[in-house]
């Protein structure tokens, strides 16, 4: 008997633009309340500071309107489940367009305004199927913005983890999105059926070459929070440390994924 296709996760539009936007708005309103001081701290992210990582917040949303400044292409040529693993390539080029946009902007919540009013006004005028040319290939503009959405939730961890007692809430949509793209880029990095990877209470997907189980209890199976999850699927956690520390419990032989780890750098 052939193996049953998998299934292409798809994301509804409205709530995905509704998640990217809440999530933003969260963001801008705690940039509001930062102190030069706090702006000056040093990140997770290498020789980022809290400014750098704000800027670059800002420029991962008006990456949508980047590409919507280009033609459309003919036709989609990734699907968004691949394009965590575009991210790396595009890595100092990144850097640099960020320093000079911390430079450029020295009222971050101003520049953050003008993102988010300019962010709304594309989304009421572009329909979530209009095709986008991006780093990773071509994607519609509903898909796109699911990776918006991750860019949100994983940098409102870092500015969280930089600034203590800062606590940026985290949209419960925006959240799903990110934990739901991260284990489906697992699952297209090593497709199999004989690991279960559960991060309740918003994916379960299956990986690694090997036996694919079909009924009962998995013989090996991975389950985490969805924080930590995508703080391992980033590079932020190491897999070693969050067995360590209790934050993923992992049974069965062939459910050590570190290796596989991280899926997005």
């Amino acid at each position: 008997m052939p193996t049953a296709k998998k299934r292409t996760r798809t994301y509804d539009p409205v709530k995905t633009r509704t998640a990217v936007l809440a999530q933003f708005t969260s963001v801008r309103d705690a940039v509001r309340t930062l102190t030069p001081e706090q702006l000056a701290l040093p990140t997770r992210l290498g020789a980022w500071t809290v400014r750098d990582l704000i800027a670059h917040i800002g420029m991962a949303v008006t990456a949508v309107e980047r590409a919507l400044e280009r033609p459309a292409p003919p036709r989609q040529t990734v699907t968004v489940a691949e394009w965590p693993f575009s991210t790396g390539s595009h890595a100092a080029a990144i850097a640099d367009f960020t320093r000079d946009l911390a430079t450029a902007h020295p009222d971050l919540g101003a520049y953050l305004d003008d993102v988010d009013r300019n962010l709304r006004a594309l989304l009421d005028e572009h329909p979530g199927g209009r095709l986008l040319e991006t780093g990773a290939g071509a994607l519609p503009l509903g898909d796109y913005l699911v990776t918006r959405a991750l860019e949100l939730v994983v940098h409102t961890d870092d500015l969280n983890a930089a600034v203590p007692g800062l606590q940026v809430p985290y949209d419960r949509q925006a959240l799903a999105a990110t934990t739901r793209l991260l284990a489906d880029a697992l699952a297209v990095k090593a497709p199999g059926g004989s690991t279960e990877v559960r991060v309740p209470p918003y994916a379960v997907v299956q990986c690694v070459e090997g036996p694919r189980h079909t009924r009962g209890t998995p013989p090996n199976v991975v389950e985490t929070d969805p924080l930590t999850w995508i703080r391992l699927a980033t590079g932020r956690t190491v897999w070693a440390d969050a067995l360590a520390a209790a934050k993923v419990s992992a049974s069965g032989e062939r459910a050590d994924i570190g290796g596989l780890l991280p899926v997005m750098a």
